[in-house]
């Protein structure tokens, strides 16, 4: 496997990450600040790096890179493979009257499963429904096929996402990555470090990913109420205090993330579905246990490898951005340290990830996680 990065900043030229190699056929990572990559010539100047590159778009709240986390700028990620092969497909939720189950369960159809492995997916992040849409990609999977990726990001500004493939960058784009090859060898793990606090209440009224009620109270004033102050600089405020969901149908709690409220309904809007007569608590962190949770993440997805990693996938969150502040780059590091020389990383900060709980197969959107996969041939 032969790697390349290139990372450019607004109104400067492309500066390379290590050593600059010429690459056969490479799978072409882009992961850039949105307003970059509403550029019209954006692919003709990615295409002109690499002519025979399959390119792969995708919005961010800021990228992941080999050394550091790049904000306001576009990073590239190229890849050859010696000894596997790739197979890109594509759909967009705006062709399927926004039915993300449907879009997922077929885009996976879309790669013939014979050799698969893997699939990495960059989503939109702006229509799609993440847990529908992980919901439909995993009723496709008949043979245990790992998925990981995330929702494409947009900052804070939450105005629109972009993805695409070998074209420019659009909206309600989703891109799956299928990987083959004997010699693959995939591991995952996702951590949060997020610690819930105060009552444990009830979900009382709820559609989709829409909450409207908890323990008979309007949820967006139970939710100002813990806020206090803080309820002013609703709903970007809301990245810091995520819920902590408990279903009767799932082994384990999930973390959703508010991202956005409705005023009139006095409802919050989640990044992803949750089910009437849930229980819920609000969360909390600080930039030490972040970090320590990537770290762990990093640890859990060396486990039992029979190879080192040459590749590593991370997806994190905005929320645990907005945290980390001005040491964002700390989780990273800590996940380049743990995995040591030799793999190049890859990815960006989401509105959501997508990845099963460790120790199982169907895969989930997730908030507030750091997703890591390892690759090697």
């Amino acid at each position: 496997m032969k790697t390349i990065q290139l990372v450019k900043q607004k109104n400067k030229d492309w500066i390379y990450i290590g050593e600059n190699k010429t690459l056969i056929k490479p799978l072409v990572l882009v992961f850039g600040d949105r307003y970059l990559l509403e550029g019209s010539t954006i692919y003709q100047e990615i295409q002109a790096l690499f002519p025979d590159g399959h390119i792969v778009f995708g919005s961010s709240c800021a990228e992941i890179s080999s050394n550091t986390v790049n904000e306001d700028s576009i990073t590239i990620t190229a890849i050859e493979f010696e000894k596997s092969q790739f197979l890109i497909k594509t759909s967009n939720v705006l062709n399927t009257d926004l039915d993300s189950f449907k879009t997922g369960r077929d885009l996976i159809k879309q790669l013939p499963s014979e050799g698969l492995k893997y699939v990495f997916v960059v989503s939109d992040g702006s229509f799609i429904n993440g847990s529908e849409l992980t919901k439909g990609m995993s009723a496709s999977n008949k043979d245990n096929l790992l998925i990981t990726g995330g929702l494409c990001g947009d900052d804070t500004r939450f105005e629109k996402t972009l993805a695409s493939y070998n074209e420019n960058p659009k909206e309600g784009e989703i891109v799956a990555i299928g990987f083959y090859g004997e010699t693959l060898e995939v591991s995952f793990s996702i951590h949060g470090g997020w610690t819930p606090f105060g009552p444990e209440r009830i979900v009382t009224k709820a559609k989709g990913n829409i909450l409207y009620e908890l323990d008979d109270l309007p949820a967006l004033d139970l939710y100002k109420n813990y806020l206090g102050d803080k309820a002013k600089d609703l709903p970007g405020a809301a990245l810091l205090y995520p819920m902590n969901v408990k279903s009767d149908e799932e082994e384990q709690s999930i973390v959703r993330s508010i991202l956005n409220i409705n005023e009139e309904e006095h409802s919050v809007v989640l990044a992803g579905d949750i089910k009437e007569n849930s229980k819920v608590q609000l969360m909390m962190t600080n930039v030490d246990n972040i970090a320590n949770a990537s770290e762990r993440a990093a640890k859990q997805a060396l486990t039992n490898r029979k190879n080192k990693p040459e590749l590593a996938f991370l997806v994190s969150c905005i929320g645990r951005k907005l945290v980390l502040d001005q040491r964002v780059e700390e989780e990273v590091e800590e996940v380049i340290e743990v995995l040591g020389e030799g793999a190049t990383v890859s990815g960006f900060y989401s509105y959501g990830e997508i990845a099963p709980f460790h120790g199982e197969t169907a895969c989930q959107l997730h908030n507030q996680t750091m997703t890591i996969t390892l690759m090697s041939e």
